[in-house]
């Protein structure tokens, strides 16, 4: 056997430490949080920050997303954006997030729920959602907004949120992995995306009552499910919605219906009903944003 010098030796086992070693794949996650679907929350006194118990709930809506970022982190997931998606959208309490993690706040959004999603992502976590608004079941059931709107379907299929937002995602090819909420909302959900991960957090009585888990209990199983979600990445498929896409909205009241009609892209389908077609899924959700959120006075 011939001898290697040991210079040569040397020179091997130098170049072996100085080759860097590879870079850990990227696992972007993003999170849209909503409060209705949160542990223990029955009721606006939990909802508004006018209610004698939000400012608590805000902590625990705040804890249920970090359990989902530290299980998805856990098994694999290295970036987040969080879309704080409740109500005046400045729920979540930024100061006890990771510096590595970003937050989107407020509105007006062009993608609502949603805003910041794009194709670099890998998974999406709908973390304390609520049944739709045609749902008889579910605690705060209601779809995008609970004083306006009776039914939305895409396509002539009667959506929640989840599958709304769901093929928003869809449009950047990016697949749904976990959802949260009651059991309402965890049933619809995977009736309409297929069976991914749902963490059960209450069981809805009514509109307004539910058995509930503890916050440190919801923390400890959304941690678990999320881990579960990033664990099977490979299962999971975008939920398809084809362009142009048909939107129909039902209002509460007639109103609505009746001036919206005067666009030209508007059908009225009933005294309660519009109907209109949009290019895709993002242009229907900037029109439904707009129809819901726009006033002659708005200022500045």
């Amino acid at each position: 056997m011939r001898r290697v010098g040991a210079g040569l030796v040397a020179a091997i086992l130098s170049a072996a430490v100085a080759r860097p070693a590879a870079a850990a794949p990227k696992l972007k996650v993003y999170i849209s949080a909503d409060m209705e679907g949160i542990a223990g929350v029955v009721t606006g006194d939990q909802l508004s920050p006018s209610g004698f118990e939000y400012e608590r709930f805000r902590g625990f809506m705040t804890n249920e997303v970090l359990a989902a970022i530290e299980g998805a982190r856990a098994a694999g997931a290295t970036e987040f954006l969080v879309s704080d998606s409740h109500g005046n959208g400045q729920n979540l309490l930024i100061d006890k997030f990771p510096k590595d993690v970003q937050i989107i706040r407020s509105w007006p959004r062009p993608l609502v729920m949603m805003q910041g999603i794009d194709e670099s992502f890998d998974a999406v976590f709908f973390v304390g959602y609520h049944a739709s608004t045609t749902n008889p079941q579910g605690v705060r059931a209601h779809t995008f907004s609970s004083a306006n709107l009776a039914d939305v379907r895409v396509d002539g299929v009667s959506v929640s949120e989840a599958a709304f937002n769901a093929a928003i995602a869809s449009h950047y090819r990016v697949p749904v992995a976990l959802i949260t909420g009651d059991d309402a909302i965890v049933k619809e959900a995977q009736g309409e995306l297929g069976p991914i991960e749902g963490a059960i957090v209450k069981w809805a009585y009514s509109f307004h009552s539910a058995r509930t888990l503890t916050p440190e209990a919801s923390c400890a199983l959304i941690r678990e499910k999320a881990g579960r979600a990033i664990g099977r990445m490979r299962e999971w498929k975008p939920y398809g919605v084809k362009a142009p896409v048909t939107v129909d909205l039902r209002w509460k009241n007639y109103r609505p219906a009746e001036l919206l009609a005067y666009l030209p892209f508007v059908e009225r389908t009933d005294a309660h009903s519009i109907r209109f077609q949009s290019k895709d899924i993002l242009e229907a959700s900037r029109i439904i944003e707009f129809m819901l959120n726009y006033e002659p006075g708005l200022a500045p």
